[in-house]
């Protein structure tokens, strides 16, 4: 391998390393599920690739997951490759916070307009897998006004599930005790944003026009 080669994998080792950094931040400093007391973060898992680089896929990892319809999904391939992405993790039986801020995103990508909604996918991923099945979660999206398009409702096997939210800085002990942080990310340019849950929709919207501009470059 050249030196310039071993120069660039190491960059994006470290690209990932610190997008890794961050997403533990996100969990650790984000909102407690109101009601509920934050639970304590243990460190984050090492991010570990087969040919020594890091990357995306290894750090999200492609572990299959479904959506509100049925469809099984890899978690970086399927869903978060390339795009513009607004996160966020729920559980159907929450009676607070989570219909809230679900009601919140709605009118966060009304404000975005069609262009722009375009380009953005959501990503509400259930803490409560065993309960929430593919059927409960279409529910839930129908009851909520947004099973459409660009809106993805994962959930699956609770280990298949678990790392994804450890992934996602989202170390949880039980369903309710998860962030109700939002994670913004343009995945192919890196970068990343936080953002709190009771910020204003045209706020949060203009955070993801920001998010998605260079999309049209790429």
């Amino acid at each position: 391998m050249s030196t310039q080669t071993s120069r660039q994998a190491g960059m994006r080792g470290l690209d990932w390393l610190v997008l890794a950094a961050c997403l533990w931040i996100f969990a650790s400093v984000a909102l407690a599920h109101e009601g509920h007391a934050p639970a304590a973060q243990p460190a984050p898992p090492t991010m570990v690739s087969g040919g020594g680089t890091r990357d995306a896929q290894t750090w999200f990892t492609d572990t299959v997951l479904k959506d509100q319809d049925g469809r099984e999904l890899r978690f970086y391939s399927d869903v978060l490759k390339d795009k513009v992405v607004m996160l966020n993790v729920i559980f159907t039986h929450c009676n607070d916070a989570c219909p809230l801020i679900t009601r919140k995103l709605r009118e966060v990508r009304e404000a975005m307009g069609p262009a722009l909604a375009a380009q953005v996918t959501f990503v509400s991923v259930s803490s409560d897998p065993l309960n929430d099945t593919p059927e409960v979660l279409k529910a839930f999206a129908r009851k909520q006004g947004v099973d459409g398009p660009n809106w993805l409702f994962l959930t699956g096997d609770k280990a298949s599930v678990d790392l994804v939210l450890g992934r996602l800085g989202q170390f949880l002990p039980s369903p309710e005790q998860h962030s109700t942080q939002l994670i913004a990310g343009d995945v192919g340019g890196k970068r990343w944003s936080k953002i709190r849950p009771d910020a204003p929709p045209a706020a949060i919207a203009q955070r993801m026009q920001l998010l998605a501009q260079p999309l049209a470059g790429r």
